[in-house]
């Protein structure tokens, strides 16, 4: 037994529907992604959930198409495979199955700050993405203040911090590999 709400209640509730809801207008998976990887915006990781999508499709098609195109369709595989390899996003380059199952936590895990992360450059997440933030992390020459910004392997050992970062300066003292230069500049 429910009781008869009253008009205040009724208008405070009217635009909430409680038997329908949705975890901040999407899954329950969706926002966990969010939170794991510290993704800012929904609408990245939206994008990368559809990115995944059409790569699954692709390397669907390419392994139903007939023996007839069977040149066409290695070709193609080993196409997609080198350039899925080259981002970072796939681990082996021998087979279709492997694109099959990638994931938008693949692209989730090519982003900057959990590249830190793996590289040791910060202990965690949060620290990682105010590191990017705030503009302490640079990939070759170029400052990076966006944290969504997805690294391929080829540029994944120029991550370094900036010249005039004070965590540069930290771990260069921590280390003792300070150079007598770098305090007068």
């Amino acid at each position: 037994m429910v009781r008869k709400l009253k008009y205040h209640e009724q208008k405070l509730l009217r635009r909430l529907d409680l038997v329908n809801w949705e975890a901040s207008g999407g899954n329950l998976a969706e926002v966990r992604a969010l939170r794991r990887y510290r993704v800012g915006r929904r609408e990245d990781y939206v994008q990368y959930k559809a990115l995944a999508r059409a790569v699954r499709a692709l390397a669907r098609r390419l392994r139903d198409l007939g023996p007839a195109s069977a040149a066409f369709r290695s070709r193609c595989a080993a196409a997609l495979l080198e350039k899925l390899h080259g981002l970072g996003l796939v681990n082996s380059r021998q087979s279709l199955a492997v694109c099959e199952s990638l994931s938008a936590a693949a692209f989730c895990r090519r982003r900057l700050p959990c590249l830190l992360v793996k590289l040791r450059m910060a202990q965690n997440l949060r620290h990682a993405v105010t590191f990017v933030e705030q503009g302490h992390v640079r990939v070759g020459p170029e400052v990076v203040t966006d944290p969504a910004l997805l690294v391929p392997r080829a540029v994944e050992d120029f991550i370094t911090w900036v010249d005039a970062s004070r965590l540069r300066q930290k771990v260069l003292d921590y280390n003792q590999e300070r150079d007598d230069f770098d305090l007068a500049a």
